[in-house]
């Protein structure tokens, strides 16, 4: 019986981590580029309130104070209010305030749904992934992934699709009203998985304070945090500014940009269960330096994409960017798990995701003015024509280099022997 309930609880995570995708994708990317557009934020604001993600890890660190032996609880309550916190961002463009107090009411209401979301990671994480057998997490994960993926992909499509219809229209609050539901349905569903699923076992609940030092002391922990620092340097000085990108200069409309997604969507889904698989065989460090090459080849792509022939460029950055990210997605908590001994997985998850999270925010805080200069200065620098996004793109490329190199040098992954 209790195999079976163990079972049904990793099935039942696997539709959680899905319904939680799906408000992901509502409050960020081209679904966020249409809200701050009809609010009158500008591309850096955006860019920077995109980045919020990253920022919002740093209170992961407020996992290490909360009471383990309440870990149901702590999921369900967080999660149904930061979902519904998440919500009011499609209600604000309602307030009649005027644009400056709506803005800075749609960033507080970001910030604020992603602090309490990343406070229950850790502990959620690490209530679920102990339940699995150690040689089996690369190919859960992937099914994690592949599951939200795939669901996700239709999903982008269905919801782009509509707010491109009202839109075109000139009725882009309707799109909102059904955004706002989509999200509140999704928070619903997303309560029911944690309600039905097994608590986890007292070992795992309990909570150590002095933990919470310890893991300072980790080498393992703080050298998968400094690889991790290294890719959101990569990600976050480029990723926050392609979405106003496509939409603006690449001309982009929300269908095609939904298209994108479905190719990201089913090029990542391909590829996820032979890295899960080659990763429970080789070691995950193995498998991110592989993934790492791809990724700084896709980069690459971009710093030669253009308006003239944005489509086709940015399709294959895509496709190969999401090869990348296919495998790169499974190693973040699975490196901890594999790297660090097991009563330091929760905090080392926080610990890697805070830390590594607010360096992602303050290079996207640094890059900005860049990308204001390069679009005030008629998209030229140094006298060459050049689009901000090539240039952040170039960024991207050279800091994924360095993170291969960091793994090669100082993590210096060994093959697994079992």
């Amino acid at each position: 019986m209790q195999e079976k309930a163990v079972k049904r609880t990793l099935d039942l995570y696997i539709l959680m981590c899905a319904f939680e995708y799906f408000i992901s994708i509502l409050v960020s990317g081209t679904f966020l580029a249409t809200l701050t557009s009809h609010l009158g934020i500008s591309d850096s604001l955006t860019g920077i309130i995109s980045s919020f993600v990253s920022l919002g890890c740093l209170f992961q660190l407020l996992s290490m104070f909360l009471n383990r032996r309440h870990t149901k609880n702590l999921v369900l309550v967080g999660g149904i209010v930061n979902q519904l916190i998440f919500m009011l961002l499609y209600v604000v463009p309602f307030f009649d305030a005027g644009q400056q107090i709506n803005s800075a009411i749609f960033i507080v209401v970001m910030l604020v749904a992603y602090i309490l979301s990343n406070a229950i990671i850790p502990i959620r994480v690490n209530w679920f992934y102990s339940l699995l057998d150690p040689h089996q997490r690369g190919v859960f994960s992937s099914k994690t992934q592949i599951v939200s993926l795939i669901t996700g992909m239709l999903f982008t499509f269905g919801m782009g699709t509509l707010v491109d219809h009202f839109r075109e229209t000139g009725q882009i609050k309707i799109a909102f009203i059904l955004c706002a539901v989509t999200i509140f349905v999704c928070s619903v569903a997303y309560t029911l998985m944690v309600i039905f699923s097994v608590p986890p076992a007292p070992e795992h609940a309990s909570s150590s304070r002095r933990d919470i030092l310890r893991v300072f002391k980790s080498k393992n922990a703080l050298k998968i945090t400094l690889l991790f620092c290294i890719w959101r340097v990569a990600t976050y000085s480029s990723l926050p500014f392609y979405s106003t990108y496509q939409i603006k200069e690449l001309g982009f409309s929300l269908q095609f940009v939904s298209f994108l997604n479905i190719v990201h969507s089913l090029s990542a889904s391909f590829v996820s269960t032979p890295w899960g698989k080659f990763a429970d065989k080789k070691g995950f460090a193995i498998m991110m330096r592989i993934c790492l090459g791809i990724a700084a080849a896709a980069f690459l792509v971009n710093v030669f994409t253009v308006p003239k022939n944005g489509a086709f460029m940015y399709l294959l950055y895509t496709l190969v960017y999401a090869t990348a990210v296919g495998g790169i997605g499974l190693c973040q908590t699975n490196l901890v798990f594999e790297m660090v001994e097991p009563d330091l997985r929760s905090n080392a998850v926080a610990l890697n995701s805070a830390i590594s999270g607010l360096v992602g925010f303050l290079v996207t805080l640094i890059v900005s003015p860049l990308v204001d200069y390069i679009q005030q200065n008629g998209n030229q620098l140094f006298g060459l024509n050049v689009y901000a996004q090539q240039m952040v793109s170039l960024i991207a490329c050279i800091f994924t280099v360095l993170c291969i190199l960091y793994i090669t040098f100082v993590i210096r992954p060994k093959k697994r022997t079992v």
